[in-house]
C-alpha cells in the first residue's frame, strides 16, 4: 500500500519544475496545508514563486524550509526512467529527479504536519512554511527576498529545518547544524599578447600567475574548530588564449572559491590573497562575491528535539555536522533563528537516476512529526511526569 508521503512525492515530482519553475509544485503543497489553518502569502519576486504559510500567531515559530525547483536532468537518455515519471523499483527505491533532493522532503513535511495536526490542533506557538523555487539556480528571489519580507515586519523564525537531503547512509544519520560560508572570486591577470617565437617581446599571464597559484593553492588558511573543518580554497577554471597556437595572450582569467570557517572572515581571506598577488607582482584586477556566510546553531532545542526524534523512530545517534555545501539556511540564521537541515540520504543528488529508498520519506514524515510534538506541545514533558 502506498504512503500518503510516497504518493506526495511522486506527484511533486512528476511536475518539470527544473530551476526557477514551479510547475505547479507549491500549489499542491498550498491546497493540503490550507484546510489545516494556514494562512497563505505567495510572494513572487521577479521570475520565482514563493510562499510563507503560518498557523498560529504566537510564539514560538517553527518553520520547515526547501524549495520546489530542482536542477537540470542532463541527458534524458541516460536515465532508466524518465526523471520526471517516477517510479520504486523491486529495491523499494524511489527513482524521480527531486526524490532525494528535495521533494521527498517536501512530502515528508505536509504529511508530518497533517498527521500532528490530527493529534494537536490546539498545539502552542505556531507552524510555518518557508518555500521558494531558486534555491537550485542564483538564490536572488527566494528564500533571501522571503526572509526579508519577514525581517521587514519584524516577524521572526525561532526554529527551522531545512529539508536538504543531510543524511549520508542511513535516514537520520547525520544533521546539518551549520555550514561554511561560501566566496567566489573572479581574477584577470594581465599580460602582453605577442608570438610564441618571440617571448622577450611578450609578458604571458599564465607564467606570470603560476607560482602565485601554487602559493594559493598551498596556504593553510585556518585549521578549523571543533564544529568546522578548515577553509578550503579551490579553483573550479582557468581561461587563456586568442585561438591561435602561436600567440601569447594577453590575458588569464582564474575563478576560484573558498569555503570558510568562522575562525576566518571574508575580509580577511581577501587581504592575504591580496597580498599574495602583490608579492608576486601581478598586475591584476579581482572582484569578489560572497554567497553565504559561516552559521553554526549550538547543541539547544532544536538540535536536541530533532536528536531524539531520530532516535525515537529510527534507534540511531545522529551527528552533527557542518561539511557541504551551502543551503538556504544561510539566509535564515543570521535572523536569529535556530537552524538544521534533515532529510534522505544525499548519495545521489544532482545525479542521473536520482533516488531515494521510499520508505525513509515515511520515516522522515514521523521525525519530523516528533520534532513538532517535542517543541510545541507538552504531550512529552506529561507523560515523563507520570
Amino acid at each position: 500500500m502506498t504512503s500518503e508521503t510516497l504518493k506526495l512525492a511522486m506527484d511533486l515530482i512528476s511536475r518539470a519544475s527544473v530551476t526557477p519553475e514551479d510547475k505547479g509544485c507549491q500549489e499542491l503543497m498550498i491546497s493540503r496545508l490550507e484546510p489545516l489553518g494556514f494562512t497563505i502569502e505567495r510572494l513572487r519576486f521577479d521570475d520565482v514563486d514563493n510562499f510563507w504559510l503560518r498557523r498560529g500567531t504566537d510564539a514560538p515559530v517553527l518553520a520547515f524550509a526547501g524549495h520546489t525547483d530542482v536542477v537540470p536532468t542532463g541527458p534524458e537518455s541516460k536515465w532508466d526512467n524518465p526523471p520526471f515519471s517516477p517510479v520504486v523499483d523491486d529495491e523499494g527505491m524511489l527513482h524521480g529527479r527531486g526524490a532525494a533532493d528535495m521533494k521527498g522532503s517536501l512530502a515528508a513535511m505536509v504529511t508530518a504536519c497533517e498527521v500532528f495536526l490530527q493529534e494537536h490542533s490546539d498545539h502552542q506557538g505556531s507552524i510555518a512554511f518557508l518555500i521558494t523555487s531558486d534555491e537550485e539556480g542564483p538564490a536572488k528571489n527566494g528564500t533571501v527576498k522571503v526572509v526579508e519580507h519577514l525581517e521587514a515586519r519584524n516577524e521572526k523564525i525561532d526554529w527551522c529545518i531545512v529539508g536538504e537531503p543531510s543524511s549520508t547512509e542511513l535516514v537520520g544519520d547525520i544533521i546539518k547544524n551549520g555550514r561554511r560560508g561560501s566566496m567566489h572570486g573572479h581574477m584577470v591577470i594581465k599580460g602582453i599578447q605577442g608570438h610564441v617565437a618571440y617571448p622577450h617581446l611578450a609578458k604571458n599571464p599564465v607564467h606570470e600567475v603560476a607560482l602565485a597559484l601554487s602559493e594559493l593553492t598551498g596556504e593553510v588558511w585556518d585549521n578549523g574548530n571543533d564544529y568546522f573543518p578548515p577553509t578550503s580554497f579551490q579553483i573550479w577554471h582557468i581561461q587563456a588564449g586568442e585561438g591561435a597556437s602561436n600567440v601569447i595572450p594577453g590575458k588569464c582569467e582564474v575563478n576560484f572559491n573558498f569555503r570558510f570557517s568562522p575562525e576566518v572572515t571574508a575580509e580577511q581571506l581577501q587581504q592575504r590573497v591580496l597580498a599574495i598577488l602583490d608579492a608576486h607582482e601581478l598586475d591584476y584586477d579581482i572582484e569578489w562575491h560572497v554567497s553565504g556566510q559561516p552559521f553554526l546553531t549550538q547543541p539547544g532545542a532544536l538540535v536536541n528535539a530533532a536528536s531524539d526524534a531520530i532516535r525515537a523512530i529510527t534507534g540511531r545517534t545522529t551527528e552533527l555536522s557542518t561539511s557541504g555545501g551551502t543551503s538556504d539556511g544561510r539566509f535564515i540564521a543570521p535572523t536569529g533563528a535556530q537552524v538544521v537541515e534533515l532529510g534522505p540520504v544525499n548519495a545521489t543528488i544532482h545525479k542521473v537516476n536520482e533516488c531515494v529508498k521510499a520508505s525513509d520519506l515515511d520515516d522522515l514524515s514521523r521525525i519530523y512529526q516528533g520534532i513538532l510534538t517535542r517543541l510545541l506541545t507538552d504531550a512529552l514533558s506529561d507523560e515523563l511526569s507520570c
